[in-house]
């Protein structure tokens, strides 16, 4: 990762120069394949991870083994905050999507570090976190009041301006995952909003085609 990628992350935003030397040093990359596990749920936190390349899922699994995806992550984005800053064990697990994936893990004790010495970065941290509940919050809701087809509409209209929810290894089954439903119920419903005109279908790729009418559907 270069110096000039590194500053353009949210987290290191105001960082001096000596505290971004200190975190850069302390840094390591790893990568993975699709369908590797980068850690499980309930293990020791061993920092916090950022992505480089690829797209990575945060998910839960159920008793019966059934998987939620919780948020996919891309270049750029960060996860396991929560394990990072409380050193505690990590509270869902994380795996590669794609074909081809590159993290980087800094340490938790580095991060500890560099928050204690720059109040700046530390006020950021909060101020991501609370962003962060706020969209859990947003999904919950989403899951407990809506419909599939409304659930539906919404990730393909913040899909079309979210990268991280599109992109290798982002599947109508990871889809299914993530809107708490099946990879069957997915492909009904796309069928069903393609009748209306909402969207098309080009090979692989889902087109907007009426985003006025989409967004009706999603009840916004």
């Amino acid at each position: 990762m270069n110096t000039d990628y590194l500053r353009m992350i949210p987290y290191f935003e105001g960082i001096s120069t000596d505290d971004f030397q200190y975190m850069s040093e302390q840094m390591t990359l790893q990568r993975f394949q699709a369908g590797e596990v980068l850690f499980l749920e309930g293990e020791p936190a061993q920092g916090l991870w950022i992505v480089e390349t690829g797209r990575v899922k945060i998910f839960k699994l159920s008793a019966a083994g059934n998987e939620h995806i919780l948020r996919f992550c891309g270049p750029g984005n960060t996860f396991n905050d929560i394990g990072a800053l409380d050193r505690g064990d990590n509270p869902a697990n994380a795996g590669a999507l794609s074909e081809s994936v590159e993290v980087w893990l800094v340490p938790s004790d580095a991060i500890h570090q560099v928050l204690l010495r720059n109040p700046s970065v530390a006020l950021r941290v909060i101020q991501m976190l609370a962003k962060r509940v706020r969209t859990l919050v947003g999904q919950i809701e989403d899951l407990a009041l809506y419909s599939v087809t409304v659930r539906l509409a919404r990730f393909l209209l913040k899909q079309s301006n979210d990268p991280q929810l599109s992109g290798p290894g982002v599947t109508r089954t990871s889809i299914a995952a993530y809107l708490n439903t099946t990879p069957q119920t997915i492909s009904v419903v796309l069928k069903e909003l393609e009748t209306l005109g909402a969207i098309r279908f080009n090979r692989h790729r889902i087109e907007i085609i009426n985003e006025a009418q989409l967004r009706s559907i999603a009840l916004l």
